[in-house]
């Protein structure tokens, strides 16, 4: 393996990192955009029997305080879920303070300081690249994994093209 082929980040755990890559692995997966609409098409059903519960002959305003409360859970709930997720990510990665990422032509390894992780491209297949990351995802159809690698930790300009070209040889970019 040549050297102009190896690319290392070093970077603290920042949340808006952690909470860009979540909100991008949640929104690549079918299941959390199908989960999300049912969320406030269920808002909006709250809504239309809200309309129906308010009908003479016999209106209910309570019943139409539960119903849109209801709806209303569901949208928040739905809509917190990547921030929650993203901050209980953000507490585990951020214990092990800096870390030390190593991307070349076989996968990624992390190292910070009470971990190890490796893997080959064969397991994160895909890449989004964002103004701040590059974001690495597992198969649609194997899991909802993901990797996030900030361009801030990365050592020069160059070294921003040169990781790019590791991952457009090797994996594809969504």
């Amino acid at each position: 393996m040549e050297t102009s082929e190896r690319i290392e980040l070093v970077y603290p755990a920042v949340f808006a990192d952690v909470r860009e890559a979540v909100r991008i692995r949640m929104r690549a997966l079918l299941w959390w955009r199908l989960l999300r609409w049912a969320a406030w098409g269920a808002f909006v059903l709250t809504l239309l029997a809200s309309g129906v519960a308010l009908l003479p002959p016999t209106p209910d305003p309570g019943a139409v305080v539960k119903l849109v409360a209801l709806g209303l859970v569901a949208v928040v709930a739905a809509e917190l879920a990547p921030w929650l997720t993203a901050r209980a990510f953000f507490q585990a990665v951020r214990s092990q303070g800096e870390a030390t990422a190593v991307v070349d032509e076989d996968g990624a390894r992390w190292t910070s300081r009470d971990t190890e992780m490796a893997f080959r491209w064969a397991l994160m297949p895909r890449y989004v690249e964002t103004p701040r990351l590059f974001v690495l995802l597992t198969a649609e159809k194997s899991g909802s994994g993901f990797a996030y690698l900030p361009k801030r930790g990365l050592a020069g300009p160059g070294e921003e093209d040169r990781l790019r070209a590791v991952l457009d040889r090797n994996i594809s970019k969504v």
